[in-house]
């Protein structure tokens, strides 16, 4: 009896489904049949190692670097609709078998016992090498995914406008959110050093009846958190102001820059 070709085996391992007449032969040969469970415990001991969760597929350029360092050339992997890469380069099921059908027969062939040692490893290296390249992808995919996660998303802007006692003076703030959820505002001042006194960043209501202080701005730029309690739908006006050092915590009233956020 003919036994199933070792690149099916592997497919099929791999989650492909068999046909009737493979399974049918599955189900009477006992050597494909073993054959068929150690390249399926195969895959399952490759997959248990991927732990990372739903992914998103990474830009072009990601599969493109990928083979480049692999030296996989322009037809190593070609991209499908989803971003997955496949082996360009790997013959199908059918190829394989056409290649072997025109491949002349040697004189003295391995006696069955001997064939199928060799059949088992060659579909466990099969899956071995797909598995690898699974593996490969999926971390790559998962290490993009995370690092673009860690960071910081911008979920507001404001241009600061110069008040009449500050013409010269202009600024840009911008609100960002890390990936633990904690909110910082990003202040750039052009105004140039304070001959007395500091500089001091606030969040103002838009109707002025509220306002909290961020911290002082040392230099033209400073990055200040958001107090977990702020509600940015409300404190919508980032401002800058010249302070005293007269010990007073209050705005001095001293307006340098004001500008109103606008929400991505």
């Amino acid at each position: 009896m003919p036994h199933l070709d070792a690149d099916r085996l592997s497919l099929i391992a791999l989650g492909e489904p068999a046909t009737d007449e493979e399974r049918a032969h599955l189900d009477a040969c006992d050597e494909c049949a073993l054959e068929l469970a150690e390249l399926e415990y195969t895959v399952i001991v490759g997959r248990s190692t991927v732990t990372v969760g739903d992914l998103e597929a990474p830009p072009e350029r990601v599969w493109a670097g990928i083979a480049d360092e692999l030296g996989l050339g322009a037809t190593g992997m070609t991209s499908t609709t989803g971003g997955m890469p496949t082996a360009g380069g790997m013959p199908t099921a059918g190829e394989t078998e056409r290649a072997e059908a025109a491949a002349p027969v040697a004189a003295d062939e391995e006696a069955p016992a001997a064939a199928a040692p060799a059949r088992r490893r060659r579909g466990i290296r099969v899956v071995f090498a797909l598995a690898a390249s699974i593996a490969l992808i999926v971390a790559v995919v998962g290490t993009w995914t995370l690092v673009r996660e860690t960071q910081p998303v911008e979920i507001a802007a404001a241009t600061l406008d110069a008040f009449p006692d500050h013409p010269d003076a202009s600024g840009t703030a911008v609100v960002v959110e890390k990936a633990d959820g904690a909110r910082q505002v990003e202040v750039d001042l052009d105004d140039g050093e304070p001959s007395d006194g500091f500089r001091e960043v606030w969040l103002i209501t838009e109707d002025a009846s509220a306002l909290v202080s961020l911290g002082v701005l040392e230099g033209s730029t400073g990055v200040f958190p958001v107090p977990d309690d702020i509600d940015l739908s409300e404190y919508v006006l980032v401002d800058v102001s010249q302070e005293p050092a007269d010990g007073d915590p209050t705005h001095s009233g001293d307006s340098i820059v004001r500008g109103e956020l606008g929400f991505a």
